[in-house]
């Protein structure tokens, strides 16, 4: 807690296993390491919020599991749109006929319009985490946000981008 890294380095040496360990069985699979090394800065950072004489190990697990479970919403809403995105793409998948190769044409601009159409902070955002395939922390570093912003507007802009893309599908279902 004063700061000594030589007396954090025993307490990574002694929990990383026991960490990655909770990571992996949480669902992190291979992406325990990063899990367990951000919980790990996590944890330096929050030290002075640490209870002395409290054991050190369910503090850290707690900080494993909720990085795990961020990156598992991550990875959901990142699966989520990389299908959406790649049905879009060209040469994603060998159209049957003319007409699908036009509808796809179609959902692609279609989806690009919405983002463009988003508020400029949540369409970095998006463009940042999904177009660019960066992290929260680096889409933090390159637009100099705080990581919470970075969620936040991911997220409503996330939410944002659902709602033009529905409503503009329901639109055409009733008008077209």
């Amino acid at each position: 807690r004063d700061g000594d890294l030589d007396a954090y380095a025993v307490l990574v040496a002694r929990y990383t296993l026991r960490a990655h360990r909770a990571a992996w069985l949480l669902g992190a699979g291979e992406d325990a390491d990063d899990v367990v090394q951000e919980a790990f800065v996590k944890a330096f950072r929050s030290l002075p919020k640490f209870r002395a004489g409290e054991p050190f190990a369910p503090w850290l697990l707690s900080i494993v599991a909720n990085e795990t479970k961020n990156l598992l919403r991550s990875r959901h809403r990142r699966t989520a749109l990389v299908l959406r995105l790649s049905a879009l793409e060209p040469g994603s998948a060998t159209p049957d006929t003319p007409f699908d190769e036009a509808a796809a044409s179609e959902r692609r601009v279609r989806l690009l319009a919405a983002v463009n159409a988003l508020p400029d902070r949540e369409r970095q955002a998006l463009v940042c985490r999904y177009f660019l395939d960066l992290s929260e922390a680096e889409t933090a570093q390159v637009l100099r946000w705080p990581l919470g912003s970075v969620k936040s507007r991911t997220s409503r802009g996330l939410g944002r981008l659902l709602g033009l893309v529905v409503t503009e599908d329901q639109g055409r279902v009733f008008h077209g």
